[in-house]
């Protein structure tokens, strides 16, 4: 959930998901990076994905989580993974969506980039909007995100 819509994301990228946990922030990050968390020793970037979509942040409540996914963006040096944190307002449930039951996604109307969408699931129905990880998180985004570990980690120490 986030701000009132249900969105989806496909299993296979996300790694786990994980309760709200209070955020170290860095300086001169877009303002849909919050900041960074230390999971396991590693530090990740947590984005807002209200912010991402150009929305007004949500408030943190006692059912905003991290769900923590893995985009996969095309380098120079080849295919390369960056684990991400995303903030939500509430994760519900895990379903299973009939490739049948999935629609392209619309040509206009909707309140974010077409390009960000794999497409419209239809659950109970109602549409779901299937976020298309790699790209709802854009190359000069991972760029910054990666660059932002060095730094980050020097931060938390």
């Amino acid at each position: 959930m986030l701000g009132g819509e249900t969105f989806a994301i496909g299993i296979l990228a996300i790694k786990e998901i994980i309760e709200y946990q209070s955020l170290t922030a860095v300086p001169m990050m877009p303002e849909c990076v919050r900041g960074v968390i230390n999971l396991r020793g590693a530090v990740v970037p947590v984005m807002d994905l209200q912010a991402r979509f150009g929305r007004p942040s949500s408030p943190i409540t006692k059912r905003t989580c991290i769900v923590i996914v893995e985009v996969r963006a095309q380098t120079e040096d080849g295919p390369e993974g960056q684990v991400i944190g995303v903030l939500v307002d509430a994760v519900n449930e895990v379903i299973d969506i009939a490739p049948g039951e999935v629609e392209p996604p619309p040509a206009f109307g909707a309140r974010i980039r077409t390009d960000f969408m794999q497409g419209m699931g239809k659950v109970k129905g109602k549409f779901v909007i299937l976020l298309d990880v790699d790209q709802v998180f854009s190359l000069d985004d991972i760029a910054q995100l990666a660059a932002l570990a060095p730094e980050a980690q020097a931060a938390m120490e």
